[in-house]
């Protein structure tokens, strides 16, 4: 998890499965390239599992695994702790 981009990607996943579009919408700034090199690598990681309908045209789905689901108590802590801080720093 040590680029910005999965942990991004992760937060969007934690909402329920989404397409490869959908998911670009979401990170206007991360190339194309970026986004699937990404999601390749959290697919060979195990975080992610990636499904690939026989159909014209092609559609991809993206949701996390139960390894990925597991993580969703840790990205809970970070958002709070987030929150905390943005507090203290209006303060």
């Amino acid at each position: 998890m040590g680029s910005k981009w999965k942990l991004l990607i992760l937060r969007d996943l934690l909402n329920g499965t989404k397409r490869y579009n959908e998911l670009r919408r979401s990170l206007p700034e991360i190339s194309q390239k970026v986004l699937t090199s990404t999601l390749k690598s959290m697919v060979s990681d195990g975080i992610v599992v990636r499904t690939a309908y026989p159909e014209v045209p092609p559609r991809v789905e993206y949701s996390l695994s139960s390894l990925g689901e597991s993580m969703k108590p840790v990205i809970a802590s970070m958002e709070q702790w987030g929150y905390h801080y943005k507090e203290t720093l209006n303060k």
